[in-house]
């Protein structure tokens, strides 16, 4: 009796557990990605859009804080024509509401992380808007190829973005940029860590013309935007600098004075080989001149190039 007993309540605990589950999974959870882009794509084709617009979607979502906070940012403002808000509302990002709110509980499209959706269908939603000139490089950027989904760095559903807030916007670059992140913290470095600088200053997230996704042409343009001084024309060039910075300089941290990616004379050595006396790299009893103070740089600190009639050594 005991043993029957014990067995029904276990049926029934059960019982319970499999209705709460099935009363927490949405109906197309079963589906793959592949099957739910289809599925939204017939939802599209189809086009039933709710005459009510947001105040259909806000019956069932008005308690999650993170859906009400789309009218705290642009993209939830009336005022403005370019909002999807002024426009299809929620639908305008989410599609078709369709039979979503009555028996036939049908997907809506789904952004970030948990969406089962690939990031090119997410982000196909995204350029529908956002198509502008400064898009423009975004399929044949490193981020597009790696299938990065805009939602992965954007937040819509907030009064502030993270990735344009100056801020956060080097937070939002480092919490994938691991390697960028420590060298920012390093002893010699731009005033990235203390956000008075910001990675976009440099380069462009959404993919550019150029190297590393730069927004100058060139590293020594990106360079030369703020350090005019090492522009020229000058008299006496050093091979090195007009070629490429990061041959010497690590722009985004160092260990090293200056940035610089190894410390003088082993930094120089990787190009001048011994001649005579810059080869002394440990110096010799009573401190000399070759591997004391800044070394090489004692006597050739105009090493970025010269002007002077005599600077063809750098020394002057």
């Amino acid at each position: 009796m005991i043993c029957r007993l014990v067995k029904r309540v276990l049926v029934g605990i059960a019982a319970l557990a499999w209705v709460s589950v099935s009363v927490n999974a949405a109906p197309w959870d079963h589906l793959t990605g592949e099957q739910l882009e289809q599925k939204l794509t017939e939802k599209f084709t189809q086009g039933q859009y709710s005459p009510k617009g947001a105040d259909s979607c806000l019956m069932c979502h008005r308690k999650n804080e993170a859906v009400m906070a789309i009218f705290d940012g642009v993209h939830g403002s009336m005022n403005n024509k370019q909002s999807p808000m002024a426009g299809l509302q929620c639908e305008a990002c989410h599609g078709p509401q369709g039979k979503h709110n009555k028996g036939g509980k049908e997907p809506m499209i789904a952004f970030g992380a948990e969406s089962k959706l690939s990031a090119s269908a997410q982000n196909s939603v995204c350029q529908g808007c956002h198509n502008d000139p400064k898009q423009m490089a975004w399929h044949t950027s490193t981020h597009n190829l790696e299938e990065i989904a805009c939602a992965d760095c954007h937040n819509v559903h907030s009064a502030k973005d993270s990735a344009l807030d100056k801020l956060t916007i080097n937070d939002t670059c480092t919490s994938c940029h691991s390697k960028e992140k420590a060298d920012m913290n390093k002893r010699s470095s731009h005033p990235l860590k203390w956000d008075q600088m910001t990675c976009i200053d440099c380069h462009s997230p959404h993919g550019s013309m150029n190297e590393s996704a730069l927004n100058k042409p060139t590293i020594n343009d990106t360079c030369y935007s703020c350090h005019a001084e090492k522009r020229g024309p000058v008299l006496w060039e050093h091979a090195p600098v007009t070629e490429n910075c990061v041959t010497c300089h690590n722009p985004h941290g160092s260990v090293n004075d200056d940035l610089l990616n190894s410390r003088a004379p082993q930094l120089c050595q990787q190009c001048h080989a011994p001649d005579g006396h810059a080869s002394r790299v440990v110096p010799e009893p009573g401190m000399d001149a070759f591997g004391g103070g800044k070394s090489c740089l004692n006597c050739h600190n105009k090493i970025h190039g010269s002007n002077h009639p005599s600077g063809s050594l750098f020394q002057r």
